[in-house]
């Protein structure tokens, strides 16, 4: 008996007959269906197999018309061959009918690279997001990619915010929402789905290079699994982070409210209270009056703000950057201002 087609005349039967591809499909439509006015989509595609598993998705829901649906691919140029790539993922979703828009980057990333690329891969889809009058950006982040970033956290000693790892739905630049529809998938099924309806991908020669951190935890986390280890378990653990980290930002705010004041040009926090708050909340506050003042997606290390919090405590730093912001001392109040 032939699987029914999901109410789409126009997609091909044989996709649609194979299990792994309806599960994720199905996946991906109740996840964006969440969104409320949500009428348009940028998905961000690195020909990868799981950005190539989520383009060749979204494009089956293009034929539903259900949503506007856009193609982005940042081209780093990092590498010599990145620009023949770009072309080469191009000319794969060309052959399904998809478009795809290659935005190139002209800024030389030298030092910090994989940190810097990631700043200039959202700046560039954010503000293509903003040309085609999209709130939403979607990624194809997946399990494994959540437990590298747990484990790569974990080895950089982050709190309770940074071992959350990362969230189905959050706000970065320019009021964009960004999606991770694909954060409870494992990467085997993604590439299965990838390989199903474009037939190959283009492999990332950056993902075996041992220099990076990331690659280094994945042949770790190798190791460990053939050790015994039990992904599901981890998974489960930072999903339980996660909900701690929410209850946490409940009393946050709420602290918030009482002794930090939001201004045009600067946010100021009293020094006294401020300081009876437990050492968990003034890391926190800290942390997000960064990323609301310097409008960063990505929060400073939790070593620096640790290290901001005691020197100012101990009256030993009247004033310093952080995390693209300035913090000045003035009596008992803590001035933060964008630093320019």
């Amino acid at each position: 008996m032939k699987r029914k087609s999901l109410n789409v005349p126009k997609l091909k039967q044989n996709l649609l007959e194979d299990k792994k591809v309806t599960n994720l499909y199905s996946k991906l439509k109740k996840n964006l269906s969440k969104n409320k006015n949500c009428k348009s989509l940028i998905i961000a595609v690195s020909g990868g197999p799981d950005s190539m598993a989520l383009a060749g998705l979204a494009n089956m829901i293009v034929e539903e018309k259900r949503y506007k649906i856009y193609f982005a691919l940042v081209d780093h140029g990092i590498r010599k061959n990145s620009h023949k790539e770009a072309l080469g993922v191009k000319k794969l979703l060309k052959k399904q009918n998809m478009k795809l828009k290659i935005l190139t980057n002209k800024k030389k990333i030298i030092k910090n690279i994989q940190k810097n690329a990631r700043d200039i891969r959202y700046e560039l889809l954010t503000k293509f997001c903003n040309k085609n009058k999209s709130k939403f950006l979607v990624t194809a982040h997946h399990q494994d990619d959540q437990i590298e970033t747990f484990f790569i956290r974990l080895s950089r000693g982050s709190g309770i915010e940074g071992l959350s790892s990362m969230s189905e739905k959050t706000k970065i630049k320019n009021n964009i929402i960004l999606l991770r529809p694909f954060l409870e998938i494992n990467k085997k099924d993604l590439s299965y789905v990838a390989k199903r309806i474009f037939g190959k991908s283009i492999k990332d020669p950056t993902n075996s290079n041992k220099k990076f951190l990331r690659t280094k935890i994945r042949d770790l986390k190798k190791i460990l699994e053939q050790k015994g280890l039990d992904i599901k378990s981890i998974a489960r653990s930072i999903k339980n982070i996660s909900s701690t980290k929410d209850a946490i930002n409940f009393y946050v705010s709420k602290s918030m409210r009482k002794f930090v004041k939001f201004k045009k040009k600067e946010t100021i926090l009293n020094l006294s209270d401020f300081k009876k708050e437990p050492e968990e909340i003034k890391f926190r506050i800290i942390n997000r009056v960064v990323r609301m003042r310097a409008k960063t997606y990505y929060p400073p290390r939790s070593q620096k703000v640790l290290n901001l919090i005691n020197r100012f405590e101990d009256n030993k730093l009247k004033k310093c950057t952080l995390g693209g912001c300035m913090f000045e001392k003035r009596k008992n109040l803590l001035h933060v201002s964008r630093e320019f």
